[in-house]
């Protein structure tokens, strides 16, 4: 009987970590990237997310600007602030089961650069392309993962 305890508490321990939790919360990671046309090393923290950045994008190196995670219930609506005044609101609306339906809001300062619907499906991430940073060549994007 201890042993069953045991077990049940240590579910109780890793679910939250693992991305389950109540009432069918969703972790939500988002990572802030610039995308350069200036040829060299791109950041090593992406380079699991290089081949779809080069797929969508086609830039030359990327690098990480920012990143940060929300918990999402469903429905629910959560922020996540990035860095350089880049933020996310994303609100989780009901989906077939097939993935997580989002509809994101990403704004730069109070000015709104993106409204949008998506679907993610977990550990596929999806990328968004932006605008200019301001320096040429550059431009931002974001790589939105449900965990």
């Amino acid at each position: 009987m201890r042993i069953i305890h045991f077990i049940l508490l240590g579910l109780l321990l890793i679910a939250p970590h693992s991305g389950i939790a109540a009432g069918g919360a969703t972790h939500v990671r988002a990572l802030l990237v610039v995308a350069s046309n200036q040829k060299g090393e791109s950041d090593a923290r992406l380079s699991s997310y290089e081949p779809k950045l080069r797929s969508i994008l086609r830039f030359e190196s990327y690098r990480l600007a920012g990143e940060g995670s929300a918990n999402l219930d469903s429905p629910g609506r959560a922020s996540i602030n990035l860095t350089r005044g880049h933020s996310l609101t994303l609100e989780n609306q009901k989906s077939d089961g097939g993935g997580v339906r989002l509809q994101v809001t990403w704004q730069e300062g109070g000015r709104s650069l993106m409204n949008m619907g998506l679907v993610l499906r977990p550990g596929v991430p999806a990328v968004l392309g932006g605008p200019s940073t301001g320096k040429e060549g550059e431009v931002w994007a974001v790589i939105l993962i449900a965990d």
